[in-house]
């Protein structure tokens, strides 16, 4: 049998009918107010129905002063709730494990108020206080209720692309000196209290995942490959999602050279936990070259923009050749893919909607879309 499509089971909640994630994506496609919009769900249930065993939305805002860009679902207040149950019901009844991803985009938000660890000249964020820490933390685990209320499986904490709590574990963004500054422990503090958090306020069986990100933002790769270990070893979520920009890539980090980000992570003792990979994952060959190399899944990303069936087409043929970039605006609304979504597509990759070619450079908060093209890449040294 492919092991594509072998199922996986989890700790807690429901297995995964195959190996394929979809990718939690910036898309700008829900309502200002946070509400879930009718086309945010026609793009996440054509991705159900075409095979994708779990659906993770894109980042949803814990706070409204962590909405990370406009048409962003919010989680944050009970007049959520009808649209997510909506959108809930729609993914499990298309037979996908449905979560929600949540997350603060912290000195990244798309917000006159941002805060973070530190001040933050280029963005002119403020630091956050001890108490509103605490908020930060207590926002999460009620979005996580939230999400369980709305008939969701499960949340994946974002703690990737230089948000809230990547920016907590940065060296170089966190510059407090206080419980939450300084050594790995305290900088990590932020990350684990949420995890308990949630773990404290929902259900025995509610999957728990996390987004990580080993590289950039002022991260240092053994620092995040130490927090990994001790997420992994403490097994209070049930998946780490790895999102790697690149799976063949090395460590921009010259100690960590020799091989690749993904073999790194993967060679970690994992216990329970599940760990899936995400990043240039396009043809079935390179995902089960992912499943070979020791991952329990792979999360699919531009790939399933571009093809909303793309499980069930590998499925009629193992050696599926999916068509790349660039399409033309019509093509992807042939893939549920909104307006929104095809005018962000056009204003931050390059090459993506046929004939548009976004401007160079930009503001300090940059898309998580142009992390690779113009994101922070350097890393602190010890």
């Amino acid at each position: 049998m492919d092991p594509l499509f072998t199922p996986l089971s989890f700790s807690r909640g429901p297995a995964m009918k195959n190996r394929f994630m979809l990718a939690p994506m910036t898309n700008k496609q829900s309502n200002l107010d946070g509400t879930v919009s009718d086309q945010e769900i026609s793009w996440l249930l054509r991705r159900a129905r075409g095979g994708f065993a779990h659906i993770v939305t894109c980042a949803s805002t814990v706070q409204p002063c962590g909405r990370g860009f406009p048409g962003e679902i919010g989680v944050y207040d009970d007049m959520h709730l009808p649209g997510l149950r909506k959108l809930a019901s729609a993914l499990a009844g298309a037979g996908s494990v449905a979560s929600v991803q949540l997350n603060h985009a912290g000195i990244r938000a798309d917000s006159t108020g941002r805060v973070g660890p530190s001040a933050d000249a280029e963005t002119g964020a403020r630091a956050l206080t001890v108490e509103e820490i605490e908020a930060v933390i207590d926002s999460f685990a009620d979005a996580a209720a939230r999400a369980e209320a709305a008939g969701f499986h499960g949340v994946q904490i974002h703690g990737a692309h230089g948000y809230l709590i990547a920016q907590f574990l940065s060296r170089t963004i966190n510059r407090r000196t206080d419980q939450y500054g300084g050594s790995l422990e305290n900088r990590s503090r932020l990350l684990f209290r949420v995890v308990n958090a949630i773990r404290r306020r929902c259900g025995k069986d509610f999957q728990l995942g996390i987004r990580i990100s080993p590289e950039r933002y002022g991260q240092d790769f053994f620092d995040v490959r130490e927090t990994v270990q001790r997420l992994l070893d403490e097994a209070l979520i049930d998946y780490l999602d790895m999102s790697l920009w690149n799976i063949f890539k090395e460590p921009d980090d010259e100690r960590a050279h020799g091989k690749s980000i993904m073999a790194h992570f993967l060679e970690l003792d994992r216990g329970p936990v599940r760990v899936g990979v995400a990043g240039r994952i396009v043809d079935p060959e390179t995902a089960r070259a992912c499943l070979d190399a020791g991952a329990d899944y792979v999360a699919l990303g531009k790939v399933a923009i571009l093809h909303g069936d793309y499980p069930n087409r590998v499925s009629g043929d193992p050696a599926f050749k999916p068509r790349w970039l660039p399409v033309t605006p019509e093509y992807l609304r042939g893939q549920a893919v909104g307006e929104s979504f095809i005018k962000y597509l056009a204003s931050y990759m390059r090459n993506f909607v046929e004939g548009v070619h976004p401007r160079a450079g930009g503001s300090g908060v940059k898309s998580a879309w142009t992390d690779e093209q113009l994101g922070l890449v350097p890393v602190s040294s010890k």
